[in-house]
């Protein structure tokens, strides 16, 4: 995933469920200059630069190291590992250097093998069962260390920290995960495989990312070179590699779908690997790659976001690693901060914030304040550096505007109020007639039907999503531009008479029938205000095919009607009053989900599309509805 720009996050004591002390809030960084925070980080830390760490088949792995001026050593560390280039620190790493070497930790940032000043060979999330275990026992064995490590990181430098926590390093003492969903493979109801694919359908954020960051052909420097030979190169070296702009928006459309890169005379690589697979292919549980079967040995502070790829994945997970844990400590300390916000964009809460076109007014939360209270808590045995007494989920209810906390997910007031999908046939497009209510079907409620054209796809407008190259925008943003067309089914409620606190995970269930062999079908939650604007709160999508589960492609029979259960939307919302609850159904959402060209063949590999004629049945024997959990 993209590198992180955090900021130190502004602290609003007003907005927190739970204030920390003042000893653990991070100072505000976000109006210094780059220049002055290098000097900043030079004036408190002593910089040994490319450092060769030693992995147990004779890989080195690039690594920087930040021991602080003041203080007597040995000093516990924070690991902080990518695979974007950090030789020349800058951004949210340089910050959390910065306040880690002034706080007492060593700081240490390396680069996954196969990346820049790295050796070995590119894989991705860089093998974090070994090369991560190496690591930690490297780091734990120098003189800096007092032997207590924390692991930290946004994006891709967090999710190789979630198989490593399965192995249960003895120095692994806590880790702070930060939007870490494409480091699962299969947790619960989720089987992603590292966000490849939701519901079976392939995602395309990796296509624009991979080409950035798998690169075959990459630079090397010569091996055998001292130490501070190396960092000298890498003072004036990036090995960054520089292709060609690409158009994404418009190259996402190329067909067949495995060719994407092949199209731009991209050498073969991950991406091709990873396209071939189906969602149950033994082969994902041969990388880096978290499942659920694989303990939980760390404390865990958790930050995810209500806009990015995977919250989903990355709530059943922190829910897991609750039950999971190794030992009852582990267990007992699980904590998640969820945020309105999109991938990794932390940084930005704050007054007035807004996210997409919808704003959220105060979303204040001392981000910096929370991480290093942890790690003083954890790393340097401060028990009040993070009470006891802190809610395990804080999260940012929409809508309302407003932190709430609970102590488990979803809360434990919350219920589920099932809504069905109604019509009288002609439920096409926001002029048509489908409705949306808890009363139960009729007998003979009429299907709704739509073709689905791979060829001219629903058009992806905001929702969770990242890293993609500019093919979709991220965030909450109206959908009545796509609730405008035929083939876009929508079913809206009545205003409501009073709020309705909407907290949890959402499920859909479908009752679909096709003309085609195989086809997808794609829900979306939304939240219509008075004015007719239609934010779109969440997304979903489910291939026919897999409607059984992963290990075995079923195709549908046409005409046969089969229940389609995707994987469930989670979300905290408000339905204010006057609002109206809104789903909509179809077969695309595209570019974020490579199309479903309808033929029941290796969707990746063909070129020529099927039409589907497609069909929602909401009658009493075979009901479509949505689950909602609402907040007594």
């Amino acid at each position: 995933m993209k590198k992180t720009f955090l900021l130190a996050a502004t602290l609003c004591s007003a907005a927190l469920p739970i204030a920390f002390p003042a000893a653990a809030v991070a100072q505000d960084y976000s109006k210094y200059s780059e220049e002055a925070l290098k000097a900043e980080l030079a004036d408190h830390a002593d910089a040994t630069l490319a450092v060769l760490v030693p992995m147990r088949d004779g890989v080195g792995l690039s690594t920087n190291i930040y021991t602080p001026k003041q203080g007597k050593g040995p000093f516990p560390v924070i690991l902080w590992k990518t695979p974007y280039s950090e030789h020349d620190i800058k951004g949210g790493t340089l910050r959390y250097a910065v306040e880690a070497v002034k706080r007492g930790f060593v700081f240490v940032v390396q680069n996954e093998r196969g990346r820049y000043f790295s050796e070995g060979e590119y894989e991705i999330l860089g093998k974090p069962q070994t090369d991560g275990y190496d690591t930690l026992s490297w780091l734990a064995a120098q003189d800096f260390s007092n032997g207590n490590i924390g692991t930290l990181g946004c994006s891709s430098s967090a999710e190789w920290q979630l198989a490593l926590a399965g192995m249960d390093h003895p120095a692994h003492k806590a880790m702070v995960p930060m939007s870490a969903g494409a480091g699962i493979g299969k947790v619960g109801r989720f089987q992603e495989q590292g966000n490849w694919y939701t519901g079976g359908v392939p995602r395309s954020l990796f296509i624009p990312w991979l080409y950035n960051v798998d690169n075959p052909l990459r630079a090397q420097i010569p091996s055998g070179l001292d130490q501070q030979t190396r960092a000298r190169i890498a003072g004036y070296n990036s090995l960054a590699a520089s292709k060609p702009e690409v158009e994404w928006t418009k190259q996402i459309q190329h067909l067949p779908a495995d060719e994407i890169l092949k199209d731009l005379e991209e050498p073969a690589g991950t991406f091709e690997t990873l396209i071939a697979r189906t969602p149950g292919d033994p082969a994902w549980r041969e990388g880096g790659l978290y499942h659920e079967d694989m303990g939980w040995g760390v404390p865990s502070l958790w930050f995810n976001s209500w806009y990015d790829v995977s919250i989903g994945p990355n709530m059943e997970l922190f829910n897991h690693a609750r039950t999971a844990g190794k030992d009852k400590e582990t267990r007992d300390n699980q904590y998640v901060v969820v945020a309105p916000t999109v991938h990794c964009a932390y940084g930005k809460l704050g007054p007035d914030t807004v996210v997409g076109d919808r704003e959220m007014g105060d979303t204040s939360f001392d981000v910096d304040g929370a991480i290093f209270g942890w790690f003083d808590r954890w790393l340097k045995g401060d028990r009040k550096a993070f009470p006891a007494t802190t809610p395990h989920v804080r999260y940012f209810n929409m809508g309302e505007n407003e932190w709430k906390s609970a102590q488990q997910w979803p809360p434990a007031d919350s219920r589920s109020v099932r809504f069905y999908l109604h019509s009288e046939g002609r439920a096409n497009s926001l002029y048509g007639d489908g409705r949306l209510s808890m009363a139960t079907p009729d007998p003979d409620e009429e299907p709704d039907s739509y073709r689905y054209d791979p060829l001219n796809p629903v058009q992806t407008i905001g929702g969770g999503d990242c890293c993609n190259g500019g093919i979709v925008i991220p965030g909450a943003a109206d959908q009545r531009v796509i609730e405008a067309r035929n083939d876009v089914l929508v079913y809206t409620s009545d205003p409501l008479e009073t709020p309705l606190d909407v907290t949890g995970f959402v499920d859909a269930v479908l009752s679909v029938s096709s003309s085609a062999r195989d086809t997808d079908f794609a829900v979306k939650l939304v939240d219509v205000a008075p004015d007719g604007t239609a934010w779109i709160i969440g997304d979903t999508i489910q291939r026919a095919r897999y409607r059984d589960g992963y290990d075995e492609q079923k195709m549908m029979v046409p005409g046969q009607v089969y229940t389609i259960r995707p994987t469930p939307m989670t979300t905290s919302i408000r339905f204010g009053k006057g609002h109206r609850i809104r789903v909509e159904v179809t077969s695309s959402n595209f570019p974020k989900f490579i199309r479903n060209l309808n033929s029941g063949g290796d969707n990746a590999k063909e070129s020529e599309a099927v039409v589907a004629d497609n069909n929602i049945h909401h009658d009493m024997a075979n009901p479509s509805y949505i689950d909602l959990p609402v907040i007594r």
